[in-house]
């Protein structure tokens, strides 16, 4: 698993989605399959449930993921059927090629705390003058420009890029045709706003 696709949270080491559908993919990855077992609805607690079946050059392998609005993000939480489906690809994927950590999509929260969307209504202007103010202070004790402004990082772009892949009709050259510029150039400021814009709309 290259190295790029894993991540660090509170000293345990997780890997990414994205990077278990590449290795995946390199070792033979011949079709996913997936399967919802269970509905949310109030009587189970709004809990879904998937099923996910991959298949490789070395056989078949199953996982069950859940996802509820309890066990996710708040971003995610309107979209719980497709977490739970990514859930249950992952640990299909994990046992296909062999990985023993869990996948951050796994996890009972947002994907990545770094990576949170812009604050919206008026809590944005609130967030936009915080940040600015921020920023000027930086700048005025001799500091570095403020990260936002710095060069995405390839955690973020790998992860926004599997994002792209998932929820956006044409992928790649149709986001970049939105956003005005490619994925390459975007800002570390620029790639969280879209995770977090995307991810609301992904699982």
């Amino acid at each position: 698993m290259r190295e790029e696709y894993m991540i660090e949270r509170q000293g345990k080491r997780f890997v990414l989605y994205a990077g278990l559908l590449e290795e995946a993919h390199a070792r033979g990855l011949r079709s996913i399959e997936t399967e919802l077992l269970q509905i949310p609805g109030t009587g189970n607690g709004e809990v879904a449930i998937a099923r996910a079946v991959v298949r490789t050059e070395d056989g078949k392998f199953t996982g069950i993921g859940d996802a509820s609005p309890q066990n996710v993000g708040r971003m995610i939480a309107p979209h719980i059927i497709r977490m739970a489906e990514t859930r249950a690809k992952a640990r299909a994927l994990r046992d296909a090629i062999n990985v023993g950590v869990a996948s951050i999509e796994e996890l009972g929260d947002d994907p990545e705390p770094s990576y949170a969307p812009e604050p919206r209504r008026g809590a944005r202007a609130e967030a936009g003058r915080a940040e600015g103010a921020q920023a000027g202070a930086a700048v005025a004790q001799g500091g570095d420009v403020a990260k936002e402004s710095l060069p995405a990082t390839r955690k973020q772009l790998n992860y926004l890029e599997a994002l792209i892949a998932d929820v956006v009709e044409d992928g790649l050259p149709k986001f970049e045709n939105m956003v005005g510029k490619p994925v390459s150039e975007l800002t570390r400021g620029e790639a969280s706003e879209w995770i977090g814009r995307l991810s609301g709309r992904a699982a």
